[in-house]
């Protein structure tokens, strides 16, 4: 879908909730350093939390999550990809259903990233954990606007 376009890339290991936040004040930099506007800024803080906290929850913190810089031609992204060592979700489409929670939460984390997101993908085999890849592309960068 797309190259990767530096190395400042921050892998983080998501162990506690003070990680959450470790992850998000990256994925913040970068989108910055990026040219991202406030508003896909927040987009990708908020797409951070999300999966930060669903390691924390499903997968007993027992994950990784990866923010680095990628290009669609001239246009920068940021790619966001959890990979975690839980369960894993036996059903896929109900996960992605707005209110569906296994742990007592809102079962707003999935859907709303699949929505903040311009792509998504996930794969979660039952018994080998979670891989999700969020993309989130500039939208003024290619008028010139900030």
């Amino acid at each position: 879908m797309a190259t990767t376009m530096s190395t400042t890339a921050a892998l983080l290991a998501i162990n506690r909730e003070v990680d959450v936040y470790i992850a998000m004040a990256q994925g913040r930099g970068l989108a910055s350093r990026l040219g991202f506007n406030s508003v896909d800024r927040t987009k990708i803080e908020i797409m951070i939390l999300e999966l930060s906290r669903n390691i924390l929850h499903h997968a007993d913190g027992t994950g990784t999550l990866l923010v680095e810089p990628v290009a669609d031609g001239s246009r920068p992204g940021v790619l966001i990809t959890a990979r975690d060592h839980g369960p894993g979700i036996p059903d896929i489409e109900r996960a992605l259903q707005d209110g569906f929670t296994t742990a007592g939460t809102m079962g707003a984390g999935l859907p709303g990233v699949k929505r903040l997101a311009d792509a998504f993908e996930i794969d979660s085999p039952p018994g080998n954990g979670t891989l999700v890849k969020a993309w989130k592309w500039s939208t003024f960068h290619s008028r010139g606007r900030r």
